[in-house]
């Protein structure tokens, strides 16, 4: 006798929000959801050399094709721009669900590699421009918006740490270019390192990029109890540090709290200083006359942990608080950047790296918290396009970081550079606590009398 799948039913929990119940993804993928899990991972490490990889490069462009340092590095800083603009159309598109993940990431992976081909062989610095910072840059802004995107769909009970997973891959991937790039310097060789990114990246865009596909709108995994999980800390760890949103706040609301501009301000900031560490670690190393092997270790130590400590940082701030970890990790990306310039004065080459490391991992772990931020401050209604304007700030960030520190590297030099960008990690880091919920004032201190409930019988 055949039993027929009872229907999916929606659910709502106590504070109003909607679950989808009912459907295994096996049955509407015919995987696990990890599959998804992994197979984003898969794209963000294919194209991670784009941006990760491109400090270690920098010195090989300039001796080869002889450009100096600033226009070098402005390439850079455009491609972050792109890469980060491209983020609210982006989300319009699979919002409206106008196409799927795989046509997203399909078409921005063979963006991204027509940046990686324009980088290993074109001389012309606007064909370069063009190329890499232009195409290369909304490529893989449109791999990043839709891989986090329909992971985060699928795990919306570790929203968290899949964005931090997800995200890490976009660092880590990038480790093993890094380190051919050091040790190969010959512009033949890195034409080669290049060549061979590109053809992983269409490789692994095509088959892990074809596995990709939306769940359902509120879905939920059947096997977890949406209503128990919304109230029950045992099975949700983020219970009491991470209170849900009040109510939904469209964009234009959300702007008008006052909340996403200042968070808006935290990532251009927190932004800059990461991809300022991400560009110029390499030659500040080589400057301070470390030697290339420790540009290069420092460079895939800072990218490794980059990438790993993300998940890291999301299960820490499940447990103690979205806000708290983040002025952590903040304060940690300050203190490392004046570590930096201490051990490159010294000639300390072993902590130098050590620095670098603990740079990395204050310079990832700030995107996945405060993407969630954005979910527990404004609602999931428009997350998307509310996610959109706040990643919008990474262009700013990497104007800022990039390509204004390129400008004044060849002025003032590395170490006030280093220097200021750590004062700037920690006085990011204490504009944390100014970042409040909307719609959730505190209480006084002297009792709540409240008011008598109509129908009470008082």
């Amino acid at each position: 006798m055949n039993h027929a799948t009872p229907p999916p039913r929606d659910v709502r929990d106590v504070y109003g929000r909607q679950y989808r119940i009912g459907e295994d993804a096996r049955d509407l993928t015919g995987h696990s959801r990890r599959w998804q899990l992994w197979a984003t991972w898969a794209c963000m490490v294919a194209i991670s050399p784009l941006q990760y990889s491109f400090g270690s490069a920098a010195i090989g462009l300039q001796n080869g094709r002889g450009w100096d340092v600033v226009a070098t590095m402005w390439l850079l800083a455009v491609f972050i721009a792109c890469q980060a603009l491209i983020a609210i159309p982006a989300a319009w598109i699979q919002r409206v669900r106008r196409a799927t993940p795989t046509q997203l990431v399909v078409a921005g992976g063979l963006l991204a590699v027509i940046g990686m081909v324009t980088l290993a062989h074109a001389d012309s610095y606007p064909l370069v421009l063009v190329g890499y910072a232009v195409i290369g840059g909304a490529g893989a802004g449109l791999v990043y918006a839709a891989c986090i995107t329909t992971a985060a769909r699928w795990f919306p009970d570790r929203r968290t740490a899949t964005i931090g997973f997800v995200t890490g891959g976009f660092a880590v991937g990038a480790v093993p270019s890094i380190a051919l790039l050091t040790i190969i310097q010959s512009a033949n060789g890195q034409r080669l390192v290049f060549d061979l990114t590109a053809v992983v990246a269409v490789v692994v865009v095509l088959t892990a990029g074809g596995l990709l596909k939306d769940p359902p709108r509120h879905w939920w995994p059947a096997e977890l109890d949406a209503q128990a999980w919304a109230i029950d800390r045992k099975l949700n760890r983020s219970i009491p540090h991470n209170a849900p949103a009040v109510r939904h706040y469209r964009p234009a609301e959300a702007m008008r709290t006052g909340a996403l501009p200042l968070m808006w301000l935290t990532l251009a900031l927190s932004t800059a200083l990461s991809l300022f560490g991400i560009a110029f670690v390499v030659s500040y190393a080589v400057t301070a006359e470390l030697g290339v092997a420790v540009a290069g270790f420092a460079a895939g130590m800072l990218a490794a942990v980059n990438g790993l400590g993300r998940s890291f940082a999301g299960h820490l701030s499940d447990r103690f608080g979205r806000r708290r970890v983040l002025a952590a990790v903040l304060m940690i990306e300050g203190f490392t950047h004046v570590g930096l310039v201490v051990a490159g004065e010294a000639g300390a080459g072993w902590a130098f790296v050590v620095c670098a490391m603990f740079a990395g991992l204050g310079g990832g772990a700030f995107y996945a918290i405060m993407a969630n931020l954005v979910l527990e401050f404004f609602g999931e209604n428009s997350l998307l396009q509310n996610q959109a304007i706040l990643y919008s700030a990474k262009a700013v960030g990497g104007l800022v970081g990039v390509g204004v520190a390129g400008s004044l590297v060849a002025t003032v030099g590395y170490r006030p550079l280093f220097l200021g960008a750590g004062l700037l990690g920690v006085l990011t880091a204490l504009t944390v606590r100014f970042l409040k919920q909307p719609g959730r004032p505190a209480l006084p201190v002297r009792p709540q009398l409240g008011t008598p409930v109509a129908g009470s019988g008082e």
